[in-house]
């Protein structure tokens, strides 16, 4: 059990100097960076204290629903480490299933020769691409499908948001995003594996998808913070800003279900659910003003089960 911790521990605190993890040490900083001209836009002058305090104020990172974001991120990890390995399938099974099946209904055909650099972009955008789309989908249903909602809202239920909210999520809805990474993966690696043949390299920044670090480079961080930063009218129809994924997280009824996209904005235009910070002022954060229910960790893990069966049961008795 010690050595369990102690390596789990160990890896945590990896955690800041990974670029596959949003708070790396260059996200943050970037995120800092870009709290300047927000900061500047607001009070016309820049100074060190008084920036500090606006980015770090004191009621956010110590209010209690920071403090079991913090908690979330140490038990989740510990919880990943000890029961997810036994569950979560991996990505090469899929792959081979994926590029088997193509094989057997369009039959084998010799590997595209094509530069590889060439090979190199063409993975590395569809591994974007298909990575962002299954996301935002798998984002969208949690909040459609009502069972999947209750442990989802766990999410929604910060009051605060600083970048460790990234990490408050119930571990079934963490096994579903593992379920879906290993899929989006597999799928991409057999159908570029059946296209191009065994060599295929992602292009990567410190070992993270290129496309992957620019997203997290550029303000990631402050998707869950209190600095508003918005990228204009014209870059929020292509690209989701820091701003509108504050939105998403907004207890108005008239923000819920809107903006779920990751990175690109294409997929909330698609499915009609996009909203740009112009159209919105102020703004407060949670699931709704009168809402209760994860006011503790046992709340937090516990009661989306309860909420979820209640839903199930009282769908098969209306289905009756």
């Amino acid at each position: 059990m010690l050595d369990f911790l102690s390596i789990n521990m160990t890896e945590l605190s990896q955690y800041f100097f990974d670029a596959n993890k949003r708070i790396y040490f260059i996200y943050l900083l970037s995120a800092l960076a870009l709290a300047v001209p927000v900061y500047w836009l607001k009070h016309s002058r820049l100074s060190l204290l008084p920036f500090l305090r606006f980015v770090f104020p004191k009621s956010i990172y110590t209010h209690k629903s920071a403090q079991h974001d913090y908690a979330l991120l140490v038990i989740n990890k510990l919880i990943k480490a000890a029961l997810f390995p036994l569950i979560v399938i991996t990505m090469a099974p899929v792959a081979i299933g994926v590029s088997s099946a193509i094989e057997s209904i369009f039959g084998y055909i010799d590997p595209i020769v094509l530069s590889s650099m060439t090979i190199i972009a063409i993975f590395t955008t569809l591994l974007f691409i298909f990575d962002d789309f299954t996301r935002f989908f798998l984002h969208y249903i949690l909040h459609k499908i009502p069972a999947l909602w209750e442990f989802h809202k766990v999410h929604h239920s910060a009051l605060v948001l600083t970048p460790f909210t990234i990490y408050r999520s119930h571990p079934v809805e963490s096994l579903l995003y593992a379920f879906r990474m290993a899929l989006t993966q597999g799928f991409v690696v057999g159908v570029c594996y059946y296209l191009f043949g065994p060599t295929l390299k992602m292009y990567d920044i410190l070992g993270a998808n290129a496309f992957v670090f620019l997203f997290n480079f550029l303000g990631s961080n402050l998707r869950h913070s209190h600095i508003w930063l918005s990228w204009g009218d014209r870059v929020e129809s292509y690209l989701i800003s820091p701003a509108q994924h504050q939105i998403h997280h907004s207890d108005n009824p008239q923000h819920f279900d809107t903006n779920f996209g990751a990175a690109l904005a294409l997929w909330d235009r698609l499915f009609s659910c996009h909203i740009k910070a112009s159209q919105v002022d102020k703004i407060t954060f949670g699931i709704s003003v009168n809402h209760q229910g994860h006011n503790s960790l046992m709340q937090i893990y516990f009661e989306p089960f309860k909420k979820a069966a209640q839903t199930l049961m009282s769908m098969k008795a209306g289905n009756k």
